[in-house]
């Protein structure tokens, strides 16, 4: 009798725990976490009765209060993050995150992103794997990859199902093209997903156009007009777009082949050097680095910088809104854009310019060290060089960064 009411105990004090999960104060709710993990892997090596075995119904508890479908709770989430290096923990989520899905109805939107978010703790690549195991309270003798894979793609289904809106589709995206993919048993199936995907526009349609990338290098999928979709994706709107380096990154793939019709590639070329006269300063470089690359790769392009029968023309024959990237006009035009930045402000976007005057590099320029830079970056840069001339004004100013509002400013300059 004194066991069984120890228990009950036990119980009711495990529930408080959990409920702590819920807690507004994020140090409350960490430390009702932490706590409910050190008497889960406590029960664990010292369970209730002696075929208890793992607490799998407390973790699945647990876990329940992870997704509230009424606020976010990514932090908390983040949190549990901690356990998830523990082999024993993932194959244990995975064995109760099945049952976690709803299945009789649609999740509202709050639960699917806490939903997702938990996922993508509990998931894993495949170094994981291979990493040596550590344990927090179950040694396994081998991690049974093949009944997570199960129970990820009987998961995944389910998530395909629900309704997504705006944050939770690109969280989805995100979470198939950095965690999930090698994991599903039939990727093809993603194809109309991922093609409906494409035409949302913005970030959405960038995520989904990487997953195609990888279903047509792995999985060998077709898609007729990938090059007529990733043209209209340059638009001025990517320059504040988050994930603008992962356009470069797959464009670059995608035109690398030499064997693509110039006709195609100058399109591009001719698409990136118009943006370029209104990109921010630190993408203009990226667009000047990556039209050099593509010229190099196809030196009939040159023909737009040295046209074979030279002459002037009173406009520009390429035409910008074409939305088949074949029919611009491209080859006809001249990278004009590119010369008009030699005069450009900023010595660094100028130097960039220039390279359709000078003799091409024998390698190409490398993408990865310009895609990452930033307005502070060239600022700081600028600033640091040495001036032989120096402007000066001759009727004292009162107030320097009164408009401006410059912090960044106010470093590097002094009213005396």
């Amino acid at each position: 009798g004194h066991k069984q009411w120890l228990q009950s105990q036990y119980k009711e004090v495990f529930s408080a725990i959990v409920e702590g999960c819920g807690h507004e104060r994020p140090t409350e709710s960490a430390l009702a976490l932490a706590t409910a993990m050190k008497l889960i892997a406590a029960e664990c090596q010292s369970p209730l009765e002696p075929t208890a075995g793992f607490p799998l119904a407390k973790l699945k508890h647990l876990l329940q209060s992870l997704l509230p479908s009424d606020r976010p709770n990514a932090n908390l989430i983040s949190r549990f993050q901690e356990y998830t290096v523990h082999q024993d923990v993932v194959y244990f989520c995975w064995k109760v995150m099945p049952s976690l899905a709803p299945k009789e109805f649609a999740p509202n939107s709050q639960f699917v992103q806490n939903f997702l978010a938990l996922f993508s703790a509990v998931c894993f690549g495949k170094e994981f794997l291979e990493e040596t195991p550590c344990f927090l309270c179950i040694e396994l003798q081998q991690m049974d990859y093949a009944y997570i894979r199960k129970h990820i793609n009987k998961t995944w289904s389910c998530i395909m199902n629900w309704k997504h809106d705006e944050v939770s589709h690109r969280q989805l995206l995100v979470l198939l093209l950095e965690k999930v993919l090698i994991h599903l048993d039939k990727p093809v199936l993603l194809t109309d997903f991922l093609m409906d995907s494409l035409d949302v526009g913005g970030a959405i349609s960038l995520l989904a156009l990487q997953g195609i990338f990888v279903l047509i290098q792995q999985h060998n999928l077709t898609y007729p007009n990938i090059y007529e979709k990733l043209y209209s994706m340059f638009e001025p709107e990517i320059f504040h777009a988050k994930f603008k380096a992962r356009l470069f990154y797959l464009a670059d793939i995608f035109l690398s082949s030499s064997h693509l019709p110039e006709g195609l590639v100058a399109a591009f070329v001719k698409r990136l050097a118009r943006l370029a006269l209104i990109a921010p300063p630190q993408d203009i470089v990226i667009i000047l680095r990556f039209i050099g690359n593509l010229i190099m790769r196809h030196p009939a392009l040159k023909r737009l910088i040295f046209h074979p029968n030279g002459g002037e023309v009173s406009q520009d024959p390429f035409i910008m809104d074409e939305r088949d990237p074949i029919k611009s006009n491209a080859l006809d035009s001249s990278l004009w854009e590119v010369a008009t930045l030699q005069s450009h402000v900023l010595p660094s976007v100028a130097t960039a310019a220039r390279f359709i005057s000078n003799p091409f590099p024998s390698v190409e320029w490398d993408l990865a060290s310009v895609l990452e830079i930033n307005e502070n970056d060239i600022f700081d840069k600028e600033i640091s060089k040495k001036s032989k001339e120096f402007a000066l004004n001759l009727e004292r100013p009162a107030s320097m960064f009164l408009y401006c509002g410059g912090e960044k400013s106010s470093q590097y300059w002094k009213l005396f």
